[in-house]
């Protein structure tokens, strides 16, 4: 079992950063390909990013076009999401998920563990 805690979401201005972290507890966290998804109100949930075990390898969604970037510290058991030039559209929940490496997609059916959520709102 892994439980997942995200921190960081808030409220800040169309443009503005943030931060988000999630926090591992249970088995190996390096064990684990880490993945980013958010679901808007209204929406489905979506990829956002995910990170290889020793977070050598990142990949993103297409329309994030370079604003978001994903980091772990294996040693903290924490993976990392930080967010620039946020706009409206980014406003969602955004949720951390673990999935094996062999199995590990864009696609939320490979991810075995999920966090609660964190809300992150832009206003325009």
């Amino acid at each position: 079992q892994v439980t997942l805690v995200e921190a960081g979401g808030g409220l800040v201005q169309a443009g503005g950063s943030l931060r988000l972290s999630c926090a591992a507890s249970g088995r190996t966290f390096s064990d684990y390909v880490m993945g980013w998804f958010r679901q808007a109100p209204g929406k489905e949930r979506e990829f956002v990013a995910r990170i290889s075990t020793s977070g050598s390898i990142a990949y993103y969604a297409d329309f994030l076009k370079d604003r978001f970037t994903i980091s772990r510290d294996n040693t903290k058991n924490t993976v990392y999401l930080q967010m620039n030039s946020l706009k409206s559209e980014d406003t969602a929940a955004y949720y951390c998920a673990a999935s094996r490496p062999w199995k590990a997609s864009s696609g939320e059916s490979s991810y075995d563990y999920w966090g609660q959520g964190t809300q992150v709102t832009v206003s325009s």
